[in-house]
């Protein structure tokens, strides 16, 4: 048998090159083009089983200083009123201000969740010890409903 070790040695290496190539400019490009706009209003949204804590850590109470926190549970189905939508409706709503750059910060204390509202195209994975974000600026009013 003939052994080819340099051209073994060429297509193993011409590859990785071009892989090297690639990969440098796309990283460079992927972290210029991460959004640093600092937003009027940050919104944290803690996943739990069966329900979400929102908190307005840009806003405190007058009386503790403390951040506006709640929980929101979604309506039980023997508890829902005339239009209210099963598995939709919440007993505490999120309230955002349109035309208003908002941050959405997403973690979960139990399991992975999953914080979506499809009508305004927002879709984020909240996971256990990891903080993700994502920003918008809602251009419409409206009550938008959340999918878990």
């Amino acid at each position: 048998l003939v052994h080819g070790t340099v051209l073994e040695v060429i297509w193993t290496i011409t590859p990785a090159v071009i892989l090297i190539a690639i990969a440098f400019p796309s990283f460079s490009t992927l972290y210029t083009c991460d959004e640093v706009i600092d937003p009027v209003m940050t919104v944290k949204a803690v996943g739990n089983q069966w329900y979400w804590t929102y908190e307005y850590s840009d806003f405190v109470t007058k009386d503790s200083g403390d951040s506006i926190q709640f929980d929101s549970y979604i309506i039980p189905e023997d508890m829902l009123e005339p239009g209210q939508l099963r598995m939709l409706d919440v007993d505490t709503r999120l309230v955002v201000p349109v035309d208003t750059h908002t941050r959405i910060i997403t973690t979960s204390t139990d399991v992975i969740h999953d914080f979506a509202v499809p009508s305004l195209g927002i879709k984020i994975d909240a996971n256990p010890g990891r903080l993700n974000q994502v920003s918008t600026i809602i251009q419409r009013e409206g009550v938008f409903y959340g999918q878990c």
